[in-house]
């Protein structure tokens, strides 16, 4: 097999890959269930190849993402079940039917005009579904007609959590700004403070889901991804704790040699410097 631009070469690899007898075992063995985690973990490579600006790396890392798409399609297809050129028809329909004013006769429209009418493109491709699942008596997808239903389960949980909050919003289950949030999150955080006290610490572990949660729409409505901005909470502590082990290396010692104290004025010392 040499390399190609051609995406049907992808597609042959993959099918080589996966015939028995002649393929590689560990891609023989793996099914949707077992795939599924690495194409998660292949989309939080892309976001960090995006976030570090490395577009060498993200060319590479939109490959690895690609070739997640291209297994499931050809185990998908080893059962019948669809294969990738039902993929590619399934997206591109979906992005003429959701752009009626670009591909359509609806046209001058404003960005809020275009998001109210992609949500309402959305609910009618919702309530097709629902009626063709009907047809072929499978259960109904998620928790029906519920407001909060179509978030994904295994999304990350502070993803999860703001678009739960942003559904519930849609029908004014809301704060009205960042005053009331931020009120309720001093409250959670008295509570984990009381379970704390009592020595509950399954009941303060479900304090902390509740803090955590209050994080989450107080970032919201601030405008804020929150998981963007524990990605560059984690990068910086990643540094400044570098700048700590950088420190000690120079004294021939390590981290778990060094008191705390003297950690704290080294991680100190990187704070001011950024």
């Amino acid at each position: 097999m040499t390399p190609s631009r051609d995406i049907e070469r992808l597609l042959e690899i993959m099918a080589v890959l996966r015939t028995p007898g002649s393929g590689c075992p560990w891609d023989l063995e793996q099914d949707f269930a077992s795939i599924a985690p690495y194409t998660i973990e292949e989309a939080y490579e892309v976001a960090d190849a995006v976030a570090r600006e490395d577009f060498e790396d993200l060319c590479d890392e939109l490959g690895d993402l690609l070739l997640q798409v291209v297994f499931h399609a050809q185990m998908a297809h080893e059962r019948q079940l669809f294969d990738f050129g039902d993929v590619v028809t399934a997206i591109t329909s979906k992005m003429v039917r959701r752009h009626p004013h670009v591909f359509g006769a609806v046209s001058g429209r404003d960005v809020a005009a275009v998001s109210q009418a992609w949500a309402e493109i959305k609910a009618e491709e919702k309530r097709l579904r629902a009626i063709r699942r009907a047809k072929h008596d499978l259960a109904p997808e998620g928790e029906g007609e519920r407001i909060l239903s179509g978030v994904p389960v295994g999304a990350p949980a502070l993803t999860r959590a703001v678009k739960l909050q942003q559904k519930a919003a849609m029908v004014g289950f809301d704060w009205p700004d960042a005053g009331p949030v931020i009120a309720k999150i001093r409250e959670e955080i008295s509570e984990v403070e009381a379970e704390i006290v009592r020595g509950d610490r399954a009941a303060a572990g479900a304090e902390v889901g509740d803090l955590l949660f209050g994080v989450a729409n107080l970032a919201r409505h601030l405008g804020v991804d929150p998981e963007a901005a524990l990605r560059g909470t984690n990068d910086k502590f990643t540094r400044r704790f570098a700048h700590i082990e950088d420190a000690l290396a120079r004294q021939d010692r390590r981290p778990s040699e060094a008191t705390l104290d003297e950690m704290e004025a080294l991680w100190q010392q990187a704070k001011s410097s950024g």
